[in-house]
């Protein structure tokens, strides 16, 4: 780990789950799936949010949603809003994923409001960047990821912040950065950081699993983990949490 800041463990189960499978998930988790210095989230899906937020909590398991609109309310068919995820429990949201650029070509600048909304009505956003594997390829991952963080610009220090790198080369793939390319990141990230004047936790992303994940959560920068797959299991999810806790 970095520092002693507390590690987070975040599972974001994409569009994956029925509420049956997730009230089996919350069994399986057992009475305290993690040590107080290891923080652990989930973001189910929209249509778990309500339902979970009970069992998560008594598990002390925070809410997240995987994504949300940047209104509060209107004629925004299909869209979530940040006072619906404050009313179904959240903390977390994820803002900025790759999935969420890529297929909804979300821009900067919306990426920026929804981030103001979050802040407005008390969630923590996790803000997803990330290069494409020919960006990685002809060097431009710097370059990239500092064009994504420039959303934080002009933003007050202090703000509940996690950031969150995933090389999208890297998500899903079966493919994981080397420690010396998470160290190196992570280097320049929490770098750019303070440049922008903001001090929170990085997390990695991108096929983490029980089989690597503590060679990556012992790299330099790294405070944690977003985790797809792995986390729509509870048995391989608790591996995930004990390699952090024994690092952390």
């Amino acid at each position: 780990m970095a520092n002693a800041t507390r590690c987070l463990i975040a599972g974001n189960w994409k569009m994956n789950g029925t509420l049956q499978e997730s009230l089996d998930f919350v069994d399986d988790l057992g009475a305290n799936p993690a040590p107080e210095h290891v923080e652990v989230a989930l973001m189910p899906p929209f249509t778990l949010l309500h339902p979970l937020a009970f069992p998560f909590s008594e598990k002390d398991v925070r809410l997240g949603a995987q994504s949300m609109y940047c209104e509060v309310s209107g004629a925004f068919t299909g869209s979530i809003s940040p006072l619906m995820l404050r009313d179904a429990g959240c903390h977390y949201v994820i803002l900025g994923h790759s999935e969420r650029r890529d297929i909804q070509h979300e821009s900067n600048a919306l990426i920026r409001k929804k981030l103001g909304m979050a802040w407005e009505h008390g969630l923590e956003p996790i803000l997803c960047i990330g290069e494409h594997l020919e960006e990685r390829e002809s060097g431009k991952t710097n370059e990239v990821l500092k064009e994504q963080l420039s959303v934080l610009e002009g933003v007050e220090a202090g703000v509940p912040l996690t950031v969150a790198y995933e090389p999208v080369w890297a998500i899903g793939t079966g493919k994981t950065a080397s420690p010396e390319q998470v160290k190196e990141t992570h280097a320049f990230v929490h770098e750019e950081l303070s440049r922008l004047g903001h001090d929170c936790r990085v997390l990695y992303g991108g096929s983490v699993n029980p089989g690597n994940a503590a060679e990556l959560l012992a790299c330099d920068g790294v405070e944690g983990a977003l985790v797809g797959g792995a986390s729509l299991k509870a048995d391989s999810f608790m591996e995930l949490i004990e390699a952090a806790a024994k690092l952390a």
